[in-house]
């Protein structure tokens, strides 16, 4: 089953629920017996419920990087992209070590469309990677380089959703 891995998915687009389709699929590759590695870009704290449940499993491992602050793509600070470069240095770590059958790189889009790492960076990581690992590119604005390079491309895209009303986020719904 193992030498049937090697694809790049995608996961990309304006609506919620990237990060949350990418833990499905983490999910699902536990189930099998997979090792799953996540590896966030952007973010801190334990407080999304993906977070929280993957912390109470065994398989699956979560990092993040961030400064616990919002990046504003109009002053990206150096502390940015320092933690986006060290959550690249993690993710190359992790495969060079055989870490994981599943790698997912979430918000990785955005921080190459926030100028934090390069589009160059993350497909010399994906190129260099060893046979039989899948991994998982998360977040808005993914580059037409990703786009070409994966073997599934899924745009989520937003045509309803009860923030447009004003509703706030809910603690098991939304995070």
């Amino acid at each position: 089953m193992r030498d049937e891995l090697g694809k790049v998915h995608l996961i990309t687009g304006p609506g919620k629920g990237k990060t949350t389709a990418a833990f499905g699929l983490a999910m699902r590759a536990l189930g099998h017996g997979l090792r799953v590695h996540v590896i966030q870009f952007m973010k801190t704290g334990e407080t999304t419920g993906e977070v929280l449940a993957a912390r109470k499993l065994e398989g699956i491992k979560v990092d993040q990087f961030g400064t616990g602050k919002f990046v504003d793509p109009r002053e990206v600070s150096d502390a940015d992209k320092k933690a986006a470069r060290d959550a690249l240095e993690r993710a190359k770590t992790v495969l060079e070590k055989g870490e994981c059958e599943l790698l997912i790189l979430d918000e990785v889009n955005l921080a190459v469309s926030f100028g934090l790492v390069s589009a160059p960076e993350v497909l010399r990581l994906l190129r260099d990677r060893s046979k039989g690992v899948e991994v998982v590119l998360t977040g808005r604005n993914a580059p037409i380089e990703f786009i070409e390079y994966a073997d599934y491309v899924s745009i989520i895209d937003s045509r309803k959703h009860p923030f447009d009303e004003g509703l706030e986020a809910r603690i098991g719904i939304e995070w």
